[in-house]
């Protein structure tokens, strides 16, 4: 970790943002002792859930046998397989056997929805969360997650769209909350042109955020180019003044 980037965030962070929460980033790695390491039934069942004591300071480490959850499993990358009946969960249910979270009007739809859905292995055994200001030098971060109010994330999504001249610097896929914030933002990092990922509509993982929070998670590769944009984007006209009044 580049420890002059953390602290010139910091710094520009403040500056233009005032006290709003600092992010989260994430990454992968083989070797034991990173962070603490979260246990069954030390943690919420849902990642969401597991890493809201990140947001609070508490750097923690999660390995396959760390996660509960079927999807929390699957979209961090230590699952490749779907829980048994995924569409009927996903949809309508089955009556007396599952229920259904609705969330799409019925299983062929899902599994219409799951044939192009993006999957990936995790690449090391183990996923380790950290807040900005608790990074270190060995960290090296694959993601950066802002959970983000509505001011605070229009200057997110404007900046992450300053130097595109395409109008899609950033997409909303839907999807699980960990996956807007794990799966898809980390496959974006190879990308040719890496997007910002907003995320969080997921009904089942917003009761551990604000009620009024989305997340902005970004690839580090595009977080490092918007960081170095700030001092020279709208943060430095009156219009984003007055926005920042209210953050």
């Amino acid at each position: 970790m580049d420890m002059e980037l953390k602290e010139k965030f910091i710094s520009l962070w403040k500056k233009y943002f005032n006290d709003a929460e600092l992010p989260l980033a994430f990454y992968y790695t083989d070797t034991e002792g990173s962070a603490e390491l979260a246990t069954p039934g030390s943690v919420s069942r849902c990642v969401i859930g597991a890493i809201s004591g990140v947001r609070k300071g508490r750097s923690l480490c999660f390995n396959a046998d760390s996660i509960g959850c079927f999807g929390g499993k699957r979209y961090l990358g230590f699952l490749e397989k779907l829980m048994p009946g995924f569409e009927y969960f996903l949809s309508c249910g089955i009556p007396g056997k599952l229920e259904g979270e609705r969330y799409k009007k019925s299983p062929e739809i899902v599994k219409e929805m799951m044939k192009n859905a993006p999957h990936f292995k995790a690449p090391a055994r183990f996923i380790v969360f950290k807040r900005w200001d608790m990074l270190d030098s060995q960290d090296e971060p694959d993601v950066v997650i802002f959970y983000a109010k509505p001011d605070v994330l229009s200057g997110l999504f404007t900046l992450a769209n300053f130097e595109e001249a395409e109008p899609n610097g950033v997409f909303s896929p839907m999807g699980a909350g960990c996956n807007s914030i794990v799966q898809q933002p980390y496959l974006e990092k190879d990308s040719l042109r890496p997007r910002g990922v907003v995320g969080m509509f997921d009904i089942s993982a917003r009761p551990y955020v604000g009620k009024d929070e989305l997340t902005f998670s970004v690839p580090m590769k595009k977080f490092e180019g918007m960081v170095e944009n700030m001092e020279e984007s709208f943060l430095i006209t009156n219009s984003w003044k007055t926005v920042q009044k209210r953050i």
